[in-house]
């Protein structure tokens, strides 16, 4: 695991070095932090992480060293949710489709424009485990893709208060699922190891897709529905007992309601799910998001997975504006 983070560090070293000065500086504006600090915080999951997860931790060392930076910068990078207590919240629209012959699953990620440049597509090659292809920032080990073993997973920042440093960051959570062989596997890891801080981790194999909605306090499933849905936004669906969330952008539910109004009519495909993506009522916080007035944040990429494929369709920048366009295939192993 080492040298596949090494080869990440060394070939991405702009990318995380600019990422580095762009959460150095995210920090300080938003939750008045300083580096020193963020990295104190990080390094409290290391006990953790040694104990139970020590193949990250081999990972997240070569990319320090590949990257010549230091391991607490790269593990805050990793832990960058849970550094920040919750008062973060990429604002993303996800869902997935299970038809008859098919599974879907897809999402628009919305965050600060000034990290669009730091993103990489990262491959991974592994023993006795499957193949990953996802998009990522540079130097985190875990993000949205898919592997070849046909499991895909996508996020939704969650604003609640509250973490627990014995479970499982956020990041390495869906790193946890790119290198299970089913959503089954996926979900019981995620329920055994929980999530230390708010998210909600969209899991999907070409059998259908399981929300894990996550806080400190435990992991609460949704399942899909009868038509084989599931649709999510940047708010709790399910009751969490004992966890304070706020809304992280007025339009969390208002997209919600859109994307479900959306699918009504349409039949599973990556035509229907880009149509949904695409979609700007209420410009410009809509699902398709645009950066405009005081609003710094924006769709950085889009992406539609067929987990019967594997393969995957990325557009970075906005699905109506789009700036390059990739597929995501992971090595069948």
């Amino acid at each position: 695991m080492r040298e596949i983070g090494f080869h990440h560090g060394c070939e991405a070293k702009s990318e995380i070095n600019r990422g580095l000065e762009f959460y150095q500086q995210l920090f300080h504006d938003w939750n008045k932090l300083s580096w020193d600090v963020a990295c104190d915080a990080a390094m409290k999951f290391m006990p953790l992480l040694e104990k139970d997860w020590a193949q990250y931790v081999d990972e997240i060392r070569g990319i320090a060293t590949g990257a010549d930076v230091t391991l607490a910068s790269i593990l805050a990078l990793n832990v960058r949710t849970e550094i920040a207590f919750g008062m973060w919240s990429d604002g993303c629209t996800a869902l997935s489709w299970k038809g008859e012959k098919s599974s879907f699953l897809a999402q628009n990620w919305d965050w600060e424009q000034k990290q669009k440049e730091n993103l990489i597509r990262l491959r991974i090659k592994q023993q006795k485990k499957p193949n990953i292809d996802m998009i990522t920032e540079a130097g985190i080990i875990g993000k949205i893709g898919l592997n070849s073993a046909g499991v895909g997973v996508c996020l939704n920042a969650i604003k609640a208060k509250g973490i627990d440093f014995s479970k499982l960051p956020c990041h390495l959570a869906l790193r946890t699922c790119l290198d299970s062989r089913s959503r089954a596997e996926a979900v019981d890891a995620l329920q055994r190891a929980g999530v230390a801080s708010s998210s909600h981790i969209l899991v999907a194999d070409p059998d259908g897709a399981t929300g894990l909605e996550c806080s400190f306090k435990g992991v609460v499933l949704l399942p899909m529905s009868e038509e084989g849905l599931i649709t999510h936004t940047n708010h709790y669906i399910q009751e969490h007992v004992g966890v304070e969330e706020e809304a992280p952008f007025k339009d969390t539910k208002s997209r919600l309601i859109r994307e479900n109004e959306l699918v009504k009519g349409l039949k599973p495909s990556v035509e229907s799910i880009e149509t949904v993506l695409r979609d700007e009522d209420d410009f410009p916080v809509s699902i398709n998001r645009h950066q405009a007035d005081d609003i710094t944040i924006a769709t950085v990429f889009s992406i539609v997975m067929d987990l019967s494929g594997p393969v995957a369709d990325v557009c970075i920048g906005r699905p109506t504006a789009p700036e390059q366009r990739l597929q995501l295939r992971p090595l069948v192993a």
